[in-house]
């Protein structure tokens, strides 16, 4: 006689929920891995931009510029721009972790909400009769944070007069 027994044994069963124990801890790792990844792209992402753009903005506005108002003595340093374009003048100046710039048209954060500036210092270089240039120095921070903490990065660049 032939029984029909229907239904899982309890070897069955153990293997089963051990497949699905491994199963659920690779895709955990996995899910945690592009949480991580994309947590390190908004503290990175933002920093890159603001910096590219404030650097373009920086050579633009100096390479038009026809005299250096701000800082005023050759070798002076000083944490705020004044340049001469045309009939106006045009300045820098950080104010609660946003670098401004002031203009005939108006006033403008030149970083985005994501990024906070820091640490900005202008020098002046050149010759007596010669063309002039500023030394840039300063620190962007991402708002956001990642697990190491936020991203922070340290910029320098030289511009001249042309």
């Amino acid at each position: 006689m032939k029984t029909n027994k229907q239904g899982f044994t309890v070897v069955e069963l153990l293997v089963y929920s051990g497949i699905l124990t491994v199963f659920l801890y690779v895709m955990t790792n996995i899910f945690i891995s592009v949480l991580d990844m994309q947590l390190e792209s908004e503290t990175a992402g933002p920093v890159v931009q603001d910096s590219q753009y404030i650097l373009s903005r920086f050579t633009y506005d100096i390479g038009r510029a026809s005299s250096i108002v701000t800082p005023a003595a050759l070798g002076a340093q000083t944490t705020n721009l004044v340049l001469h374009i045309g009939a106006s003048d045009y300045t820098y100046v950080v104010t609660n972790g946003n670098l401004l710039l002031t203009s005939p048209s108006g006033s403008a954060a030149l970083n985005s909400y994501g990024t906070k500036v820091s640490n900005v210092s202008f020098r002046r270089y050149g010759n007596t009769n010669g063309k002039n240039s500023v030394r840039i120095l300063f620190t962007l921070t991402s708002v956001a944070s990642r697990s190491a903490g936020p991203d922070s990065r340290d910029y320098e660049s030289t511009i001249g007069l042309k």
